[in-house]
């Protein structure tokens, strides 16, 4: 949306005037693919099982994170039901933002929350809470502890598509907390693949 404003969001004072004709015209490459943002809406984990069996026409080789929809009324109880344990995300948030991480939460964390998804199922998803990582890390006076990591590949689209061999892995700086984002005080690392299976 916020990509050029005079093709996308007119009353928009994000983005660069004219990238996206730029684009057309082959006169700048772009490194995320126009339309790649609808993958940040976090209801997306929820149906990406889904989606690889309808246009792979197969089973997903690795399993995704188990995702609960508050829209779905199942997953909307089951939700209510285990606040204390889940990891509780709005789906139109970012960086850390507007998530509650259940085994970490107080009470009167949790009871704002379970208002939340009741007044607005749609905008919430949850998942178990996953065991990150561990990354030994240099935090101060040449010390190092271990935090918690998660990792992004990297796939560049062109006239072939290929994996990066390697990444960006995120960092949580703040010693024993899980959220890895950088505009929640996390860090990050290059990662790289310096042998293959060949």
């Amino acid at each position: 949306d916020f990509l050029d404003p005079t093709v996308f969001r007119r009353d928009s004072m994000l983005g660069v005037p004219g990238l996206v004709n730029a684009y057309r015209a082959g006169n700048v490459s772009l490194a995320n693919s126009i339309g790649t943002g609808i993958a940040d809406d976090k209801v997306m984990y929820y149906f990406v099982p889904r989606m690889i069996k309808y246009y792979l026409d197969q089973d997903p080789i690795i399993p995704n994170v188990d995702t609960h929809l508050a829209s779905e009324e199942a997953d909307k109880k089951y939700i209510l039901e285990n606040l204390e344990q889940l990891v509780v995300k709005a789906a139109n948030e970012s960086g850390g933002y507007g998530m509650l991480i259940g085994p970490k939460a107080t009470k009167a964390e949790i009871a704002e929350f379970r208002k939340k998804v009741e007044a607005e199922p749609r905008n919430y998803i949850a998942q178990p809470t996953i065991s990150l990582s561990r990354h030994p890390t240099h935090v101060n006076d040449g010390l190092f502890e271990g935090r918690h990591v998660d990792f992004r590949p990297y796939v560049i689209y062109g006239e072939k598509i290929v994996t990066v061999p390697g990444g960006l892995t995120r960092v949580a700086l703040r010693k024993g907390s899980l959220v890895v984002n950088s505009s929640q005080g996390g860090g990050s690392k290059d990662t790289w693949v310096l042998y293959g299976d060949e």
